[in-house]
């Protein structure tokens, strides 16, 4: 192949330049690699970017460099010139090469470039109105559909999908009105073709088709309910096989603009799989199916079901289908809930071998899925999204028959267990809706007394993994029923809570961990209720404070001390922790022992902690919590009485030595904090003149904090005893640092990232004349 030339005039020097960081600069990885294929020939008149693929020899074998190539002509199409440059000197065969490349990395970015190149040529240069002709379309345009139509009449399978795959992502990336003319040419030169694929059996591309067609429905063409394409894909929801006409089926359903026939056939395409469940659990049928008549012969999908390699694939996507459609918020075709609901019903207990049908068909598919944890954890995930439905209370009693039986059971694997938690107490929030409603007090009762029975025997279990979970549960269950009477006589007659307490010291951190947020959620309904019952003395608030803050500061693992940060942080939100005066002391504790902690993100809790302090002590103190507070209210009792609790409880050594602190998210919280406060003690931004400030006793302690804190995460032995004259538990020089310290280039700083060092043009140019071991000779080329 030819060596490939980009030339600029001299004229254009800049551009060159401009050129070379946009294809080097944002790709620091290949940029060494780059960098041994690339070298600079300056003339008198020109300066040229050769760049030759013969030469690269074993390099270009490297799949880094030919990505590395790829993403870098992309950087470089900002400028019409380079793609009338690719098109006349043989680049273009070059991408069309890559696009069959053995590395997925480098076919994609080949195909993301064409992307990018077609659609880039019609911004810069289409024509005032597009028509079927060749001629009228852009240069660079003419040849990927030329490419793309010589590609699909081929005979071989790998081009005809390249080609697809490249037709998909065209359609699905420009699908918008401004693309509206050029979409419906294309497709016109297709659908011909496409409408064959779908037809021939021989073709292997039917998954790639179905993605085609889906992304040609969403363009603004297509917004009619007639028509030759709507035609089309009814064709593919009928040719297409249930694995491969799901993901269309499921797409076209999310289409606001899908025409209603077309949508109910999708829906009957997901639906068919359950509906044969249904009907090869009993025979004859004791209750009516969920379809009346399906899309394509219910044979495909029987035969399917009874094979043991294809009847759980089957029923996983068919089921993750379902899961996504009913996590709509609007969905324009009505789902038979019910119907739906007994057969996810009749899937778990032929999983469980709970369920003996009589059909054949239901014996084939029930052996096919006893035990089969995928499909398991499937139906459970469908199951729990169905809590949101008002259409299933008939059932409500044989669904918990089967929950349970899952809960009870010791052949439930942890993570189906899991899953079952998840799904009960979901429908357990829907029973408590629906009791009292109904009052239905009674089912609800005993269905209450038979879960906390199975959970008592579950936070018991010698396997960590199920202990993990049943405190998850626990705490869900809490979160959404403690303000409920039946659950909380259930919760309170049972060893439940002796028996989360003891798990506060379980071996394993992560069941640690769910116990003290277990616990934390509980003491809200036995500490901290406005009239908690009396439990016994383990039970009261000083107790379990107590036991929490040993936690905080003696536990090995990191995973319960940043549950407990994360437990008074919301006792704090709920205001469990008293009055101000005992909330001061309860935060001064908690920051002494979290700013020595090890663990960055149990300090950026107490962070949080504080900064959620702050804000509710500014609310209890001033007299408007939401309007600003004049220069004049600066002198005012409140703004002193803030700033005395503020120090009392010791919260500004924390805050200016987070700022320090050498996690970054640490040091970007305590400045928020800081900014936030400085904010409402100096409302009007006008602070004191700083030469004033260092002359003063305070100042010059004050003028060495900035100091300090310019430093950044190398001051990590930041004092906060007072050193150096800073008293940090003093109002007067704590309203003079806030005032005098400037936190906004903090800030600023702060949230830098490092690419403006690793990205920058020295950084760049520095690498190039590395590479080529020449500096004193190329140092002109160093702006």
């Amino acid at each position: 192949m030819e060596l490939i030339h980009i030339s600029y005039p001299l004229a254009h020097e800049n551009k060159a330049v401009l050129v070379l960081n946009t294809l080097v600069c944002p790709y620091v990885a290949f940029k060494h690699e780059v960098l041994k294929i690339a070298h600079f020939n300056e003339t008198s008149s020109k300066r040229r970017f050769h760049y030759s693929i013969d030469t690269l020899d074993l390099a270009w074998e490297d799949a880094l460099v030919r990505s590395a190539w790829l993403k870098g002509v992309h950087s470089m199409l900002h400028h019409q010139p380079a793609l009338h440059f690719l098109c006349s000197t043989g680049g273009m065969d070059v991408i069309f090469t890559l696009q069959g490349d053995p590395s997925l990395f480098v076919a994609s970015a080949a195909s993301q470039l064409l992307v990018h190149m077609f659609t880039f040529s019609l911004e810069s240069e289409t024509p005032k109105a597009l028509s079927t002709k060749d001629c009228e379309w852009p240069a660079c345009a003419q040849m990927i559909v030329k490419h793309i139509e010589e590609s699909l009449q081929s005979s071989s399978a790998s081009h005809i999908e390249q080609s697809l795959k490249l037709l998909s992502s065209l359609f699905g990336s420009c699908f918008g009105s401004c693309y509206a003319s050029w979409t419906e040419v294309l497709w016109l030169d297709i659908a011909k073709q496409i409408e064959s694929f779908l037809l021939e059996e021989t073709v292997q591309a039917q998954p790639v088709l179905a993605d085609l067609l889906l992304n040609v429905a969403r363009s603004p063409v297509f917004c009619g309910t007639e028509g030759s394409f709507w035609a089309l894909v009814t064709s593919a929801l009928e040719h297409l096989t249930p694995v491969q006409a799901g993901p269309l089926a499921v797409g076209l359903l999310k289409l606001c603009k899908c025409p209603q026939d077309v949508r109910i056939q999708a829906l009957t395409v997901l639906l068919q799989p359950m509906d044969c469940i249904l009907r090869a659990a009993s025979q004859p049928l004791e209750c009516a199916g969920l379809l009346d008549e399906s899309v394509s012969d219910p044979v495909t999908v029987e035969s399917l079901l009874s094979s043991k390699t294809s009847c759980a694939g089957l029923l996983c996507q068919t089921l993750a289908h379902l899961e996504k459609l009913l996590s709509l918020k609007h969905l324009r075709v009505d789902l038979p809930c019910v119907s739906l609901l007994r057969s996810l019903m009749t899937i778990l207990q032929f999983c469980n071998g709970f369920l003996s049908p009589t059909s054949p068909l239901g014996s084939k598919i029930s052996r096919n899925l006893v035990n089969c944890f995928r499909v398991q954890k499937s139906a459970l995930d469908v199951l729990a999204a169905l809590s949101e439905k008002k259409d299933c209370d008939t059932l409500i009693g044989s669904l918990f028959d089967v929950l349970l039986a899952y809960l009870q059971s010791p052949n439930t694997c942890p993570t189906v267990l899991k899953k079952t938690f998840q799904a009960t107490s979901k429908w357990l929030v829907h029973l408590q809706e629906l009791s009292c409603s109904n009052s239905q007090w009674q089912q609800t009762e005993k269905i209450l007394e038979d879960v906390f029975v199975v959970l008592q025997k579950r936070l018991c279990s010698p396997c960590w993994e199920v202990r993990d979970s049943s405190l998850e549960f626990l705490t869900a269950m809490v979160k959404c029923l403690r303000d409920q009477k039946e659950f909380r006589q259930c919760l309170l007659s049972s060893e439940v809570l002796r028996l989360t307490e003891n798990l506060l010291e379980d071996p394993e951190s992560y069941v640690r961990a769910s116990a003290v947020t277990a616990v934390g959620h509980l003491a809200l309904v036995t500490c901290f209720a406005p009239e908690s019952p009396a439990i016994g003395n383990q039970y009261n608030k000083e107790g379990i404070v107590a036991k929490l803050q040993e936690i905080l500061s003696t536990d090995s693992e990191g995973f319960p001390r940043r549950a407990v940060i994360s437990m008074f942080t919301k006792w704090l939100r709920e205001g469990c922790t008293g009055q101000l005066e005992d909330t001061e002391q309860f935060v001064s504790r908690v920051i002494q022992t979290v700013e020595h902690d090890l663990d960055w993100e149990v300090r950026l809790g107490g962070l949080e902690l504080v900064e959620l302090f702050c804000s509710q002590t500014i609310c209890q103190l001033s007299q408007c919590p939401y309007a600003p507070v004049s220069s004049a209210v600066t002198s005012s009792t409140p703004q002193n009485e803030l700033l005395q609790v503020f120090c009392r409880a010791k919260l500004f050594g924390f805050l200016f030595g987070s700022l320090c602190d050498c996690d970054k998210p640490v040091g970007q919280r305590a400045c928020d904090v800081l900014v936030g406060l400085r904010g409402h003690f100096y409302p009007t931004s006008t602070l004191e003149n700083p030469q004033e400030i260092e002359d003063s006793p305070a100042g010059r302690g004050i003028a060495w904090l900035q100091r300090t804190l310019r430093q950044g995460s190398l001051a990590q032995n930041f004092p906060t005893d007072g050193g150096d004259g800073v008293d940090f538990q003093d109002p007067e020089s704590m309203m003079l640092a806030l005032g005098a310290i400037d936190l906004l280039e903090l800030h600023d700083e702060l949230n830098k990232s490092s690419d403006h060092v690793e990205e920058s043009p020295q950084s760049l140019l520095q690498d190039i004349l590395a590479a080529v071991r020449t500096i004193e000779d190329n140092e002109v080329d160093c702006y």
